[in-house]
């Protein structure tokens, strides 16, 4: 049974959303493919994503001493470890993520910052770092308002570049992506955008799911 893991990380409800309709589209068109998926959604918004602040440093410190950690501590340290479990145990990870200012939502961030943990999804080596995810596959579903694939604006992208380089940094280097890109320019064009869009990432779904049940 494959495990996929959808995260989406927009705080907007999934009808203003066109990368939350995206990543449910993959998700509905994925689980009629194979209907022996587990398929887990995590959302970034609405699920609980600690930051790495004080209690969550002190707390680590506290581990590395064999000390006990005060509650506060411990639930955000916990949560963290959660995390991690819960993106080890995917075989597929789906990213539903809209492009904000360049980048990705601050939500994102904290998320890769929860699950990049030395002796978990990276180790050190003599020769440098080394991920331990390799095996998993990625897919990158991302909105954007105006092209940022080429042109001129190709050199400020730094959304699904940083994440690709991210997930290779884990081990992770088959990443599949596609774009709803340009949605803010014409309002009366979106829609028609979106579908195009819709409809390569339904046909991605479709090749992850069969390529799964051959698996």
């Amino acid at each position: 049974m494959t495990h996929v893991l959808m995260i989406t990380g927009n705080p907007k409800p999934l009808e203003l959303s066109y990368s939350r309709r995206l990543g449910q589209m993959f998700r509905d068109t994925y689980a009629r493919a194979d209907v022996t998926a587990r398929i887990s959604v995590l959302d970034l918004y609405a699920d609980h994503v600690p930051l790495i602040d004080a209690d969550v440093m002190t707390g680590w410190g506290k581990l590395a001493q064999q000390q006990p950690l005060d509650p506060h501590e411990a639930r955000k340290v916990e949560r963290l470890s959660a995390l991690v479990d819960q993106f080890l145990a995917a075989d597929l990870v789906v990213f539903a993520l809209p492009m904000w200012n360049f980048g990705y939502p601050p939500m994102v961030k904290a998320y890769m910052d929860a699950i990049a943990v030395a002796g978990r999804t990276f180790q050190y080596t003599e020769r440098g770092p080394v991920g331990l995810t390799s095996g998993k596959h990625a897919v990158i579903l991302e909105a954007r308002g105006s092209v940022w694939s080429e042109g001129p604006a190709q050199s400020m992208e730094h959304s699904v570049s940083h994440l690709r380089t991210f997930l290779g940094f884990l081990g992770i280097t088959d990443v599949q992506t596609v774009f709803a890109e340009d949605l803010g320019t014409d309002p009366t064009q979106s829609e028609t955008i979106f579908n195009t869009a819709a409809r390569r990432a339904e046909a991605l779904a479709q090749t992850c799911a069969h390529a799964a049940l051959q698996a």
